[in-house]
């Protein structure tokens, strides 16, 4: 079993894999890291069960593991475990879900 399929988020947090970002043109130049900008999207790996409303009922996550999401510039808890780079963010920071 995988690190990460050991990792369970709480209430509404979700684990997420930031997608790399090309170091290459399509023409196949490669390009300095100067130039290479940041890439904001990423795969959902986990998502914890939801917050309770107030009257105690479950609000469970809009979001499921292998969904593409867009992400803020700034935020999210960095975690690095076997070799991969995870961020953990509150359901309320993801900014969109990409199909």
């Amino acid at each position: 079993m995988s690190v990460v399929r050991r990792i369970i988020p709480l209430l509404d947090r979700i684990l997420v894999e930031k997608a790399v970002a090309e170091k290459a043109s399509r023409g196949g130049v490669l390009l300095p890291e100067s130039a290479v900008r940041s890439v904001n999207e990423g795969t959902v790996v986990a998502v914890g069960p939801g917050t309770r409303n107030s009257d105690g009922s479950l609000a469970p996550v809009g979001l499921k593991e292998g969904d593409r999401v867009l992400l803020p510039e700034y935020g999210g808890t960095k975690i690095e475990l076997e070799k991969k780079e995870l961020f953990l963010y509150q359901a309320d920071d993801i900014l969109a879900k990409l199909e």
